[in-house]
């Protein structure tokens, strides 16, 4: 270790940061909309007098050329605002920091994108305002699209996108683009085994490339394996900054133990059930469509199912296969452009990563709201209001605009809100994808119990092991339309055979490709 910190001395600095500090008022409201809400919210109580938080307080570190620097810490420890100051989205409120390089970060969840414009007309507009010309752009745009895998989708307005597709998109974009200081903060946590192993080949050539690299991850295996240091942020303030698996030992020590309860696991098990024959949700030739300028295009076609009462489905496929869009036209989020959809009870949905959130308002309006929409008094959720916050554990960022959120503290909170709710059928979509060891471990206590209450429940997940272990049935989508339809067991071993055979076939293309390149070289 006195080696590498022997060896970072003599390298060039490309970032300095010192005494940082960033703060926010809670309850500020900076625009029209959260200050009309406000107004409607607390009409009848006294507005509650604004106090300072530091969302980062006294940080100071270097980071050296050829270095992958780690940031780890639990969510709403401070990781996204300091990657937003390093990128220059977010200025300090005190303190120094230069960096001498040009900057690209790719945020969680495709952050930055205009989700009216085509996943196109993005690349472009952040490639410009990264300062690379068009004709740059116009050499990458083709390599952009192929790496990223959306195939037509690159030509839809990206509000259409799941979850996964904008990771990819952003990943492909930053990816190709070569930038000299490269922040990737949360920004491939959702996504299909075999794209983040692609992804995972690709971040290698990067850093041969970069000036410097910055990750920002909950990955803790992930992080001993892959940076040269570890920097782990602890409320706001730096609690030390060293070698990885020195970091990650002392890091783990911190997350408290939960105590088990009597017959319950950590993790999620099969839920016993009994699976009645009355049907909750019976799905006929379901279509969306949407209007490219390539001409029509079918997220969902001849979507056919029926869920009874007890089961628990999980649904797979690869990112833009279309689980997303069925789990919004369950929730009534989308109509169907075409067939009948037919759902026997109050649906509660954990749509991925806050989805529904307004970004303009705050934590707390957002609880009101989404309670609102979903035939909740307002009553009830002031009773229940302090439960959510304390669940949560965002403390006092519940009086701070979302927008300003980490994707782990949107999670939080979307779960927060939904884990009150007595559903009759629950649906989980890719949901805690993000967040600390402590607050997963919590959410599947919690998540078990939702799924014991509910009449049915259908969980999304890119994690085979978790269907097999938790699901009584899975259903795995492809190119929008249902493949196979049968036990979680039978489905996740006809899946992974398929996707094993398209690896080896990409693995050897690869290593032509390769072959190729140092033939041409010499």
């Amino acid at each position: 270790m006195e080696k590498n910190i022997s060896m970072q001395q003599n390298k060039e600095t490309i970032v300095k940061a010192k005494n940082i500090g960033v703060s926010f008022e809670t309850g500020k409201r900076d625009d029209i909309k959260s200050m009309v809400f406000g107004a409607i919210k607390n009409k009848d109580k006294k507005e509650k007098k604004n106090k300072k938080v530091w969302s980062l307080k006294d940080i100071s570190f270097d980071g050296h050329q050829g270095e992958i620097l780690g940031i780890i810490g639990s969510n709403g420890a401070g990781k996204t605002t300091l990657s937003k100051i390093i990128a220059g989205i977010l200025r300090e409120d005190k303190g120094t920091i230069h960096v001498n390089g040009k900057v690209t970060a790719l945020f969680s969840f495709g952050m930055g994108f205009n989700k009216e414009l085509t996943g196109r007309e993005n690349v472009y507009l952040n490639g410009m305002m990264l300062g690379i010309d068009r004709k740059v752009i116009n050499e990458y745009i083709e390599d952009i699209h192929e790496f990223s895998e959306i195939g037509d989708f690159i030509d839809q307005p990206m509000k259409y996108y799941s979850s996964g597709m904008r990771a990819r998109l952003g990943f492909s974009v930053a990816a190709h683009l070569e930038p000299e200081v490269l922040i990737l903060d949360e920004a491939l946590n959702t996504g299909d085994a075999r794209f983040s192993r692609k992804a995972a080949e690709k971040m290698k050539d990067l850093v041969t490339k970069a000036k410097m690299v910055i990750i920002v991850t909950h990955g803790l295996r992930y992080a001993e394996r892959n940076c040269d240091r570890l920097m782990w942020l602890e409320k706001g303030k730096v609690r030390e900054i060293g070698d990885p698996k020195e970091i990650v030992a002392k890091y783990r020590a911190t997350v408290p133990p939960r105590p088990l309860r009597k017959n319950r696991n950590l993790q999620l098990s099969k839920t016993e059930t009994k699976i009645e024959d009355n049907v909750i949700i019976e799905a006929n030739n379901v279509g969306v469509s949407y209007q490219l300028n390539t001409g029509e295009f079918w997220a969902l076609k001849d979507v056919s199912f029926e869920v009874k009462e007890g089961e628990v489905i999980g649904i797979i496929g690869h990112n833009g296969a279309g689980k997303s869009t069925l789990c919004k036209v369950l929730t009534n989020i989308l109509a169907p452009d075409s067939g009948t959809l037919q759902v026997n009870g109050k649906t509660s949905a954990l749509l991925g990563y806050g989805t529904g959130f307004n970004a303009q308002l705050t934590g707390e309006d957002n609880i009101y709201l989404n309670a609102m929409l979903l035939g909740i008094s307002k009553k009830k959720v002031e009773e229940k209001f302090d439960k959510i916050v304390e669940f949560s554990e965002i403390g006092d960022a519940i009086h701070k605009p979302v927008k300003n959120y980490s994707a782990g503290m949107k999670s939080r909170l979307g779960f927060s809100i939904a884990a009150i709710l007595q559903p009759d059928i629950f649906i989980i979509d890719e949901a805690l994808s993000t967040g600390d060891i402590a607050f997963q471990q919590k959410a599947s206590e919690r998540i078990q119990d939702m799924m014991e209450q509910a009449k049915a429940v259908i969980i999304v997940s890119h994690s085979m092991g978790f269907i097999e272990k938790v699901c009584t049935r899975a259903i795995w989508m492809e190119k929008g339309q249902i493949r196979f339809d049968g036990s979680a067991e039978e489905a996740v071993a006809k899946y992974r055979e398929v996707n094993g055979a398209k690896r080896k076939i990409q693995l050897k293309e690869n290593q032509k490709k390769n072959k190729n390149n140092t033939g041409n070289q010499a």
